[in-house]
């Protein structure tokens, strides 16, 4: 085609380029409004017709210069209309003809062209008002050339709604101007009737005011309204689908709502009510982000309960859901990503191909960080060796190293998933306050207790500590304000040191990290110092359930404790003491005063680096134990991105067929744990797969601070069948780890993910009643499934608490229940919130990290624990244990692990008492009687036949009186036997299950009827607690150890050298009070 042609260059200016185009289209969209109104000026000026004569309908008054006007726009529209139909002509000349815009064109200009040769029909009547519809037209044409001139595309939202108020728009001109004319023979209507009367049509009211008279105008407004019935739903019906279209896609976050506003973007794959509900809790419960906004972009449809809760007016109108995908620079754009305060990057752990889902998250934080490169990125993972492709994220935070390193400690520090689970949630700690019983409220209160920061010089809290020692400052703010200070942070330094021990001198520009219940600026404490300083007796309030400090006080007086002043006293003044008691001779030892600054005499290197199980074995033993281990840093590692851990190790690499525990190889003949002889109880993981993971779970349990006696044996069980379990050494282990099983993980519905693990560790727990099975679970909902008893009243009480809690807003309603109180139990989904979280305290991961042993820094303490004995009762309360431990071996307690024995004892696993203790019971007291019945009644609800039972219970009683008056042995042996046929249980039959299938194996069952003979227990955590609290036997305290290493003489700048000279000693696990 030859583009020189005249044709081609006014179809190139006229159709082909989008800016010309555009300019012709606007000109013919302005000529159109213009005989519209020229219309519309000639009805107003035109006088009112008298009679009703036909002749009013075809002929009407037109002044000379308003038909010059219209004959003018006629010429121009017509020549436009033929040289685009000449131009887009393509062979078929009716196509153009018959289109219906080139007819209007014809009816509204051919009859001013013909009056300007045939001056007579100058006063015909033509129906200029159609060119609304060709005006709408070139409106719609207008509107296309406009978006291929600028490069970009608006919504098909607004386009559909400006056809649909111009569709509108040119009905109601049309029938208005219709009307009007057709009544010149009729009532005379003016345009305003006319407006009115369409108006009331149009709406279905229809008054009756107004009405058309003639028959014309009749048939008119029948056709109007037919019209109108037809064009309007198809409208309707398309603005309603691109509606709901847009509904799900989300539409768009406004570029001037992104530079006035704060929003941060939430990336996931797929949207959960829980995930949602858990990230706007957590992120809403800091004051300074009720103002922030937060768009969601999500690939998939929304969800109909997320639906659901987005229309709740509290997030509605915070929360923005777009359906796009992070790897789209468009949806990004309508997110803002550019414009973000941060962006929230989540994996989607229930899927079975967990490392699918770890790339579709490398990808979105690839395509983020291309787009908007100064966004700030808080990403999730889920399997470790992916963490080196998004190290460039801001926060990282991998599932599997956290699951693992949680799952590691439980066996070591109890309950440690629980402490950190709770430090890392937002909670008032009202939790349990209105529960009737103690330890719940003490539980609640204390689970309130988060980690804050504070500059030190800033601080009322810290500030009169400087240069003194950090257990100093620790023990003293404890005892003061109850705040526990557990780390510090040089302000040209950006490592985070826990407990860096009494040698570290605190500076005026150090950031101190503390557990509180409250932040400092919040709390009753701030503002107060000169009211402190004037009134000594004021009292001041740590929250809403923390004692006055002069209460407290008061109560260390009751244990003779010298304190008679709040303020901090120099090592010179009183010290903590223990009066003798008249009974005795010998004065207990008193605890020593924590000194502001170490003392190189105060501070036994040796108790912080020896351990205390060398000292106690033979010298061949010794020598034995230093042969079999020694210290460093592993030799290889599983993936990129591990942190080095100074751990024990073998001198000797085992060779790979001495790993399996139940076969036997040429450098061993054992088959069975038992015959390995372990001297220390054996810790089982029960895996799906032996993953990288397993690396951060064996780690802690081998760091070089844990002294050698303590070092549990490790069997990885890939597969659990009861057979495997006993060889394992199930009977005599100390604790069974059950990792989440991933090929569960694709089930239809989302909360049965966890069904084959809840079922297994189930079946472990009806075998192995005292067995401590620590479990990972996806859903934390479904963590009131373990250790389920059907028809055990207080676990119904519990449920009906978290029901209660949840009602009330409260974001850890899941605590009350006794496996995750213990620690028995976590769900890796809660520390979402540690990645949320964040956003506000950019240390808490790195703080979470430490305490876990996932990263070790130079001078930072670790997380241990110890027990309390009753040789410990002396000290009694925690404030005299801090200053005890503060000042011996310079260790920060941060809470208490508390087992109590459970009041109501009502669960199916309970042994069913004899019929001896049964009758004797009863003859003896009638209360007692009704106690025992309701529990001999509650342990044989197994059975089918409960009254048959009962009757024979009474039948073997009248025979055990009976039995003394027979002389023969015989029916003395017949009672026996049916009295424990009679009294046998499901717990019996489940341990004779477990017993001959030991033997069957050839192995001992000494041990295993001790490990099922046990009593109810409850455990649970107290963070943080009051000075005043008693401390109970079998309390286990959770404590903060300084790094022994730090110790050493020449540990300044050589410090991996001075780890290699030590490679033969540890650290001393138990504290000697």
């Amino acid at each position: 085609m030859n583009e020189n042609t005249f044709k081609e260059r006014l179809k190139l200016f006229f159709i082909k380029n989008q800016r010309s185009s555009l300019r012709i289209r606007l000109f013919n969209f302005s000529l159109k409004l213009l005989s519209c109104l020229l219309y519309i000026i000639r009805v107003l000026l035109e006088s009112p017709s008298q009679g009703n004569e036909w002749s009013h309908i075809f002929w009407v008054n037109r002044s000379l210069p308003l038909w010059g006007l219209q004959v003018s726009v006629a010429l121009i529209s017509l020549f436009e209309t033929i040289l685009l139909g000449y131009l887009s002509y393509k062979g078929n000349i009716w196509e153009q003809i018959l289109r219906i815009p080139f007819i209007l064109e014809i009816i509204n200009a051919v009859p001013f062209i013909i009056s300007i040769f045939w001056p007579s029909l100058r006063n015909l009547f033509v129906p200029v008002f159609l060119n609304c519809w060709l005006a709408k037209h070139a409106l719609e044409n207008m509107i296309n050339d406009l978006h291929r001139a600028i490069q970009r595309t608006q919504s098909a939202m607004f386009n559909q709604v400006l056809i649909l108020i111009s569709t509108l728009l040119c009905l109601i001109f049309t029938c208005i101007c219709g009307i009007q004319h057709l009544e010149r023979i009729g009532k005379k209507l003016n345009l305003f009737d006319s407006l009115y009367f369409c108006i009331v049509t149009f709406s279905t009211v229809g008054f009756g005011d107004v009405t058309p008279e003639t028959w014309s105008s009749k048939l008119f407004v029948v056709a109007m309204i037919c019209v109108a019935l037809v064009v309007l739903p198809i409208q309707f019906e398309q603005l309603a689908y691109l509606w709901m279209e847009r509904q799900k896609s989300g539409g768009n976050y406004s570029r001037h709502r992104a530079q006035t506003e704060k929003h941060v973007v939430l990336c996931v794959s797929s949207l959960k009510i829980d995930l949602l509900m858990d990230f706007l809790n957590e992120f809403y419960a800091h004051p300074r982000l009720q103002d922030y906004y937060v768009v969601i972009l999500c690939p998939t449809e929304m969800d109909v309960q997320v639906r659901r809760v987005l229309q709740i007016p509290m997030w509605s109108q915070r929360v923005i859901y777009l359906q796009g995908s992070a790897l789209k620079d468009q949806d990004l754009l309508r997110a803002k990503m550019d414009d973000a305060e941060a962006c929230f990057i989540l994996s989607s752990r229930c899927e079975v191909d967990r490392t699918s889902s770890d790339h579709q998250t490398i990808l979105r934080a690839w395509a983020v960080k291309d787009f908007a490169p100064n966004c700030p990125l808080y990403v999730q993972i889920l399997k470790p060796e992916n963490k080196f492709h998004i190290k460039f994220a801001d926060h990282v935070v991998c599932e599997e190293e956290f699951k693992y390193a949680m799952l590691a400690l439980n066996c070591i520090c109890p309950a440690t998933s629980t402490l950190i689970t709770l430090l890392v949630h937002t909670s008032r700690g009202q939790e349990g306050q209105q529960s009737p019983e103690q330890w719940q409220k003490m539980y609640g209160r204390c689970s309130g207790n988060e980690v804050y920061h504070i500059v030190l010089e800033e601080s009322t809290f810290f500030a009169e500590y400087e240069g003194k020692s950090f257990t100093y400052a620790s023990f003293h703010a404890h005892k003061k304000f109850g705040v526990c200070l557990i780390g510090v942070r040089r302000e040209d330094n950006k490592n985070i040191l826990l407990n860096p021990g009494p040698r570290y001198i605190m500076n005026s520009t150090d950031i101190c990290f503390y557990i509180n219940i409250t932040k400092e600026e919040n709390s009753a404490f701030k503002n107060q110092d000169q009211q402190r300083k004037s009134n000594v007796s004021g009292s001041f309030y740590h929250g809403p359930s923390r004692l006055p400090v002069h209460s407290i006080i008061a109560s260390m007086g009751t244990v003779a404790i010298d304190l008679q002043d709040t303020s901090c006293r120099s090592a010179s003044g009183a010290t903590l003491s223990l009066p003798t008691e008249g009974s005795k001779e010998i004065r207990r030892p008193s605890i020593a005063p924590v000194l502001e600054v170490a003392d190189t005499s105060s501070i036994q290197t040796c108790d912080l680096l020896s351990d205390q199980s060398e000292d106690e074995t033979t010298p061949d033993e010794e020598i034995s134990s230093n042969l079999e281990y020694a210290k460093g840093y592993p030799p290889y590692s599983p993936y990129i991105g591990s942190s080095p851990t100074f751990c024990h190790l073998l001198h000797e690499k085992v060779p790979f067929c001495c790993l399996r525990l139940d076969k036997s190889c040429q450098h061993n003949y054992y088959e069975d744990a038992k015959a390995y002889g372990f001297k220390n109880k054996l810790i089982i993981v029960a895996a799906e797969t032996a993953g990288n993971g397993l690396y951060n779970f064996i780690v802690p349990l081998r760091a070089y601070y844990r002294p050698k006696k303590e070092l549990n044996p490790i069997v990885l069980l890939l597969d659990n069948p009861l057979d495997d379990l006993l060889k394992c050494g199930v009977t005599f282990a100390a604790n069974m780890v059950v990792v989440d099983k991933e090929s569960t993980m694709s089930a239809e519905e989302d909360y049965m993910a966890d069904a084959k693990t809840i079922v297994n560790v189930q079946t472990l727990f009806r075998l192995f009643s005292s067995l401590s099975i620590i479990t990972e679970l996806t859903h934390p909902a479904n963590m009131r499934f373990m250790q389920f008893r059907a028809k055990d009243c207080y676990s119904l009480a519990l449920s009906k608490l978290e029901k209660k809690e949840r009602e009330r807003g409260s974001n850890l309603a899941f605590m009350f229940r006794l496996p995750f109180a213990a620690g028995r139990v976590f769900s890796i989904s809660m520390l979402d919130t540690l990645l949320y979280q964040s956003f506000v305290k950019d240390y808490m991961i790195s703080i979470t990290r430490l305490l876990l042993g996932l990263d070790t820094t130079p001078g930072s303490g670790f997380l241990c624990s110890m027990k309390i004995t009753e040789d410990d009762l002396w000290i009694r309360t925690y404030a005299r244990l801090y200053q005890k431990l503060c000042s011996s071996t310079g260790d920060v307690p941060i809470g208490i692990y508390r087992t109590e024995s459970q009041k109501l004892t009502t669960s199916e696993s309970q042994i069913s008492i004899s019929v001896e203790e049964w009758e004797d019971t009863k003859d003896s007291k009638e209360q007692g009687h009704h106690r025992s019945n309701h529990r001999n009644s509650t342990s044989s609800d197994q059975s089918d036949h409960p009254l048959l039972r009962r009757k024979s219970m009474q039948w073997a009683r009248r025979l055990s009186r009976k039995g003394p008056k027979h002389s023969g042995k015989t029916a003395e042996k017949i009672t026996q036997q049916r009295l424990n046929l009679y009294r046998r249980s499901e717990r019996q039959e489940l341990a004779e299950l477990v017993k001959n299938r030991m033997k069957h194996l050839g192995l001992s069952t000494v041990g295993y009827d001790e490990m099922n003979d046990h009593q109810s227990t409850l455990s649970y955590i107290l963070i943080n607690p009051s000075p005043d609290t008693r401390i109970e036997v079998n309390d286990v305290v959770y404590l903060i150890r300084p790094d022994p290493l730090a110790y050493l003489p020449n540990s300044e700048p050589s410090r991996r050298n001075s780890i290699c000279n030590v490679s033969g000693q540890d650290s001393r696990e138990e504290t000697q009070l």
